[in-house]
């Protein structure tokens, strides 16, 4: 499986700057056609790492979510923050791949292919190295920043580079976005291939990044109107608008959909599908194991979607009643969240005790059944879900929408300049798609800032966004300190009694003073003196 050797590479030991070039061997085939040539470079388009044939995403670092198998690396290292630079999630590999980016610039630039030709896909690579400078840019801060293709046999120790700075690894990302831009169509040719919006989305995404917390602990107002800016502009390319059904939008039938602004494609029907049914969906459904139940839905997320009239449940005037919480809930929870008393592939999903549920939330931790109560929903297609881990479904993972460029204009203005009409206009989108009424005018700028970040979390759900967002508004040492909760539904006198539980398994610790940014890792540092570690580690 492909991704499944993607996230070997990742975690691999060795050293991916000294590899061995075998481009002399295939120089006369590879880069004599455009046919050879994006052959190599759609091997890169398939490097972005993506969640859905994974049995433990990214996605259960975070506050929303757990993995229901207990000896997975997201609760046994990342939750309990005893990671090191020996054990640590990596994503260091990556480098492998941004040295093909490299080849592919090197010797694209050096050949005689059409010059029309050269030019898209030269800023089509400039991207992608972009993105993946992003992956590390975003969990090491400043890493070694490396264009050129490095050769052990001729460069000797050369090959190994000191660490650029966090603010020159975010200029390179952000000057390669602005200047593929340039070269990038505004609609794709060929369905899935980079495009100005991508790059504008991406620049605008690390510019969103840098201007909070983390990296602007002054709050720059000028780093926050710089974001915003770039967001605008991808609004303003008129290419993109909201998707009208939010349930089906992630099904691929809807690949390359009007709200899809960058995407890593899954084939289907082959061995490189997906399968996030079987791994990531309900575990037991009419009594028969479908799936591994990989994403546990937290409390915390379910207590995040508003009741339909758009009131955080905590709001007294919302209507919400703990002891029926799943009435009148918005129309997201109930398109993302498979809870107790839901249907799934026609089977009613019972999680509570005493029923002889096999969906029974588990509170010994020791089975592969829910650990909160919740399943996962949002973007399943129950199609490919009665048969387990299938890799048919060819449904895209978009890791740019629409929606996020919205939220992230809105958050960025708002932080700029204050909950103007343009900020109400963007986040309202958002909102009316889901059919909740706008929000309320006159909020200050603490109570935007407020509904943007629950928003966010709620639209974005799911979607390997989370843990980015707790990062930069270093906010992870509240929200991946203490523990997950879960929901507990007993029979107490004839009644049923919906109580909120620490989730069993759902322990988590964070460490302020280093784990906002990962260990670099130790096979590198051993191999490059140059690297210095980050602190603390």
């Amino acid at each position: 499986m492909l991704f499944l050797i993607l996230t070997s590479m990742l975690s691999c030991k060795k050293n991916f700057l000294d590899v061995t070039p075998k481009d002399q061997i295939s120089d006369n085939t590879v880069w004599a056609t455009t046919d050879n040539a994006d052959l190599f470079l759609n091997s890169i388009y398939g490097s972005i790492p993506g969640p859905f044939n994974t049995f433990d995403p990214e996605e259960n670092y975070s506050d929303d979510c757990m993995d229901g198998i207990n000896p997975v690396r997201s609760r046994q290292i990342y939750a309990n923050s005893v990671y090191t630079p020996s054990n640590a999630p990596t994503y260091w590999g990556v480098y492998s791949y941004i040295r093909k980016c490299n080849l592919f610039i090197e010797k694209v630039t050096a050949s005689k292919l059409p010059g029309t030709w050269k030019q898209l896909r030269l800023a089509e690579t400039r991207f992608l190295r972009a993105y993946l400078y992003m992956l590390l840019w975003t969990r090491y801060g400043g890493v070694p920043i490396i264009t050129d293709v490095l050769n052990s046999s001729v460069q000797g120790d050369a090959i190994f580079r000191s660490r650029n700075t966090l603010d020159e690894t975010f200029k390179f990302i952000t000057d390669e976005c602005a200047g593929a831009a340039n070269d990038l169509p505004i609609k794709a040719t060929v369905a899935g291939r980079v495009t100005k919006g991508a790059a504008l989305a991406l620049k605008g995404w690390c510019e969103l990044f840098n201007a909070s917390p983390l990296h602007n602990p002054d709050n720059n107002k000028t780093k926050w109107a710089l974001a915003a800016a770039t967001n605008k502009q991808v609004m303003d390319l008129n290419v993109y608008s909201l998707f009208p059904d939010y349930e089906t939008m992630f099904y691929e039938e809807n690949n390359n959909n009007v709200e899809s602004i960058f995407a890593k494609a899954y084939l289907g029907g082959t061995s490189i599908g997906g399968s996030r049914e079987g791994i990531q969906g309900p575990t037991f459904a009419n009594g028969v194991q479908h799936a591994y139940g990989m994403i546990n839905p937290s409390q915390e997320i379910v207590d995040s979607y508003s009741m339909a009239n758009g009131l955080p449940i905590a709001d007294p005037a919302s209507g919400y009643d703990p002891q029926n919480p799943y009435v009148n809930r918005e129309k997201r929870f109930y398109q993302s969240i498979v809870y107790d008393g839901s249907f799934w592939l026609g089977s009613e999903m019972l999680t509570r005790q005493g029923v002889g549920s096999k969906n029974q939330l588990d509170l010994s931790g020791g089975s592969g059944v829910t650990k909160t109560g919740y399943y996962l929903r949002k973007g399943l297609n129950p199609k490919y879900a009665v048969n387990g881990i299938n890799m048919l479904n060819s449904a895209s993972y978009m890791v740019f929408r629409y929606a996020e460029v919205l939220l992230s204009y809105a958050e960025a203005q708002n932080e700029a300049v204050g909950p103007d009409e343009s900020v109400y206009q963007a986040i309202n989108k958002v909102r009316i798609r889901s059919e909740l009424p706008s929000l309320t005018a006159g909020l200050s700028q603490d109570q935007m800032r407020a509904e943007i970040r629950r928003e966010r979390r709620v639209e974005l759900a799911f979607e390997e966004k989370r843990w980015y967002d707790l990062i930069r508004w270093k906010i992870a040492e509240k929200s991946l300190n203490g523990s997950l909760h879960a929901m507990k539904i007993e029979q107490v006198n004839g009644q049923w009694v919906y109580s909120i539980i620490p989730a069993p398994g759902g322990g988590r610790t964070f460490y302020a003073n280093k784990n906002y940014y990962w260990p670099i890792p130790q096979s590198a540092m051993d191999k490059n003196s140059k690297l210095i570690q980050n602190p603390n580690y």
